[in-house]
């Protein structure tokens, strides 16, 4: 027997879960709250197998709720059930320690299957979660590629820019002709695929080339 505790801020999905999650012989939920501080002392008085959480929790929200839940019952496995998709957020409650992640406009099949697989403590993530996150890393590696591709002066260059100097105070700050400049500044932007110095700024400011 699963014993599940979730918590939702609408009424409406937590009737909803309710009846999904009672259909299921295999499925006892042990409690249901409409708050994060709720969730976390529900989580804390009945240890459930899986809590199943909202992001956007009223109080405190699901990524802290998910925190305090894994630090003092670390046994119950946490699974978001959310709207949100967005690469952030799932990225700060897999940090808190969840361990599920499905969107509300999945089916209720793989939401039956997030719960049976958190309840033996493997991870579970829907294929619209898991088609984010793989986009998301694979673009990072390729942004990491092109910025690893960059010599030493090409980066000293692109900072030296993006803090604001010209051409001409940059090859004097290096001691080099404002040609060599321009050359490293050229051959910078087709690495980096980008084809403005706006970009070139956001570039070296992402890498922590320059400090905000």
């Amino acid at each position: 027997m699963v014993r599940i505790l979730f918590a939702d801020g609408q009424a409406v999905v937590r009737r909803g879960l309710r009846i999904l999650l009672e259909a299921r012989p295999d499925f006892e939920v042990c409690a249901e709250a409409s708050t994060g501080c709720e969730a976390v002392e529900l989580a804390l008085r009945h240890r459930p197998d899986v809590a199943i959480l909202d992001i956007s929790l009223p109080l405190v929200s699901g990524a802290e709720a998910t925190r305090q839940i894994r630090k003092a019952a670390p046994e119950t496995e946490v699974m978001i059930f959310t709207l949100q998709n967005g690469e952030s957020e799932i990225r700060d409650v897999l940090h808190a320690g969840a361990r599920g992640y499905v969107l509300k406009s999945e089916n209720d099949e793989t939401i039956v299957r997030a719960v049976t697989a958190l309840a033996l403590h493997h991870t579970y993530f829907s294929d619209q979660v898991s088609k984010i996150l793989l986009d998301n890393f694979f673009e990072q590696t390729a942004s990491e590629h092109k910025a690893h591709s960059l010599t030493a002066r090409e980066r000293k260059v692109v900072q030296l820019i993006a803090e604001g100097n010209s051409n001409k105070r940059t090859a004097l700050l290096l001691s080099i002709s404002v040609k060599t400049v321009e050359t490293h500044r050229s051959a910078s932007m087709r690495k980096l695929d980008i084809h403005t110095t706006a970009q070139l700024v956001r570039y070296a400011f992402r890498e922590g080339l320059v400090q905000p």
